[in-house]
């Protein structure tokens, strides 16, 4: 089974009419993007968008052979003229199955923002997922999709990562599956920032016309087990570690912060942390790390290495100079040495973030310049066991590693 992507980007297309913003006028060429619409083997159309032939026709298809088109979604603004010989577009009732003469099958699946899913088994027994803007399934607990594993899923990735999250919670999204981002609007920067971010939830983009086969292997990079992002206050490193895992189910948000009793300044800052986390991640209060990375289990979110620091200087004693001389540095290295050993070990998919204070104001105490040696030492043997090291400076992730 094979599938052509007419168009990959927003209902509104990218760049979007009379949009000034930087990502649409970066949104050129290859970047450039016509309304999300699939060609399936020729015979069925998902979703029929202004351009339809012309597009089919830059990609070496034609229309003519169409025996299906279903539309996702509501299309706004003027309507849209069926092209001469098509069939009239359908939304196809949720649950009910179309079947093709030519041996394909089209089962409608239920969204929980609107629109329609559209899962497509080919003769040979190939599956797609074709999922609308903005939606996820709903359902999935009570067996809204059926089949196993998806060969290929073409879905909003950016604007919902938590589709891909339910998804592969039940087992449709699996290591083999092609995640292919449609719908693609100017939310993110297109190019190398968009293809970082989808590598991150284990998806890809195409350009408009591609032609893609429904189960062929394709070499998309893996998503990197152990990742240390670091960044200033207020840099977005929480926000880029959170991302990462926002596409995966049943995520383990360990804050090393604790609670503060009577501090509402830091209350808060825990609120809006939660608020914007899914709804679907676990959040554990501890310092205790090695223990979490030593058991099999799901992605740990670790926030942030800074505050288990201060944690271990406080157990150690390592803020008095008579301490730290008489023990407290050897303690503090022995900590740090089990942690960057269970990192190493760790089976787990692993985000940590940190502080990065080595390139500020030299602090005017003694315990002050020894917490940011020590900040800046337990920065760098972290680092030395992740596949991937970033670094966020006014919200924009530059990548030391991986």
């Amino acid at each position: 089974m094979e599938v052509t992507l007419l168009g990959t980007g927003a209902p509104a297309g990218l760049p979007r009419p009379d949009c000034p913003c930087a990502a649409c006028a970066t949104a050129l060429g290859p970047d450039a993007r016509a309304a999300t619409a699939l060609l399936v083997d020729g015979l069925l159309l998902l979703d029929l968008t202004p351009g339809a032939a012309f597009a089919a026709a830059r990609a070496g298809h034609s229309l003519g052979g169409v025996r299906q088109v279903v539309l996702s979604h509501p299309h706004d603004g003027p309507a849209i003229e069926v092209p001469d010989g098509l069939p009239q577009p359908v939304r196809v009732p949720d649950g009910r199955e179309l079947t093709l003469l030519t041996g394909h099958r089209v089962r409608a699946l239920a969204m929980d923002a609107g629109g329609t899913g559209y899962a497509v088994t080919g003769p040979d027994g190939q599956r797609l997922l074709y999922l609308p803007p903005g939606s996820a399934p709903a359902g999935l607990e009570n067996g809204a999709v059926h089949g196993g594993t998806y060969d290929m899923v073409l879905a909003d990735v950016v604007g919902r990562p938590d589709a891909l999250a339910k998804l592969r919670a039940v087992g449709a999204v699996g290591p083999t599956t092609d995640v292919v981002a449609v719908h693609l609007d100017h939310d993110v920067p297109p190019g190398a920032e968009l293809r970082r971010r989808l590598a991150a939830a284990g998806a890809r983009a195409v350009p408009d016309g591609a032609t893609l086969a429904v189960g062929a292997y394709e070499d998309v990079p893996d998503v990197p087990r152990r990742t240390l992002v670091l960044g200033g206050a207020r840099s977005g490193k929480s926000v880029e570690a959170e991302r990462r895992l926002e596409a995966f189910p049943d995520v383990l948000y360990v804050a090393t912060g604790g609670s503060r009793n009577g501090d509402t300044e830091w209350a808060a800052r825990v609120a809006a942390h939660r608020e914007r986390r899914p709804g679907s991640w676990r959040t554990a209060e501890t310092c205790d790390l090695v223990p979490l990375l030593g058991e099999d289990g799901p992605p740990l979110l670790i926030d942030c290495l800074s505050l288990w620091l201060t944690d271990a200087m406080d157990s150690a004693g390592a803020w008095d100079d008579a301490e730290w001389a008489s023990g407290g540095e050897r303690a503090l290295r022995e900590r740090v040495r089990e942690l960057t050993a269970a990192v190493r070990g760790t089976r787990r998919t692993v985000v940590a973030v940190s502080n990065e204070v080595g390139s500020g104001i030299v602090p005017a105490t003694s315990s002050g310049r020894r917490y940011r040696d020590e900040l800046g030492r337990l920065n760098a043997a972290f680092a030395s066991e992740c596949e991937q090291v970033v670094l966020v400076v006014a919200g924009q992730a530059v990548v030391l590693r991986g």
